[in-house]
């Protein structure tokens, strides 16, 4: 069900000025059918994702309970990763296999779900973000054939990765 009233988020961070948008859902709310991510945005910064550099000059945008634990750093520090792994590639590698739609999510799938679980929908690149959601799957069936359950001392990079997805990989 629709928001009663519509909200526009207007965005000016370090790589987005003036960028707005409409929140037409209910917070975590109304995902498509085939979007069941385990973690919510607020989970994923406390257990530490992205070497805690993701989210530091734009957290105006998004609920200030979002950041009550979550785990932030002015550089790249991958001890702040559950799995203190390196798991996610530059954003200019980002850039370079088209991942990311610099018009409304220059920083990529974590921002697209940010601003998706806030109420945002874009059909077209919501579907493009949802069918590479899915494609992370194969990391968990990785870690499924290769790892006794909740070892989680197997595989921590792709583990640290799915985390990245909003898998909880704890869990596999």
């Amino acid at each position: 069900m629709p928001r009663a009233k519509q909200i526009s988020v207007i965005v000016t961070d370090k790589m987005q000025k003036g960028y707005r948008y409409t929140l037409v859902e209910s917070v975590g709310r109304n995902f498509d059918v085939e979007f069941r991510p385990q973690l919510t945005p607020k989970q994923m910064l406390a257990l530490g994702v992205f070497g805690g550099k993701y989210m530091t000059d734009c957290k105006r945008e998004f609920p200030k309970s979002w950041f009550t634990h979550a785990k932030l750093s002015s550089i790249h520090n991958d001890k702040l990763n559950y799995f203190e792994r390196h798991a996610s590639q530059s954003l200019s590698r980002w850039r370079e296999k088209g991942w990311i739609n610099e018009q409304h999510d220059p920083r990529g799938w974590f921002q697209w779900y940010c601003r998706y679980y806030l109420g945002r929908r874009i059909p077209e690149e919501d579907a493009r973000q949802i069918k590479r959601w899915k494609a992370i799957r194969r990391h968990a069936a990785q870690i499924k054939k290769n790892c006794q359950p909740q070892d989680l001392g197997c595989r921590p990079g792709q583990r640290q990765a799915l985390l990245h997805w909003a898998y909880d990989s704890r869990k596999m």
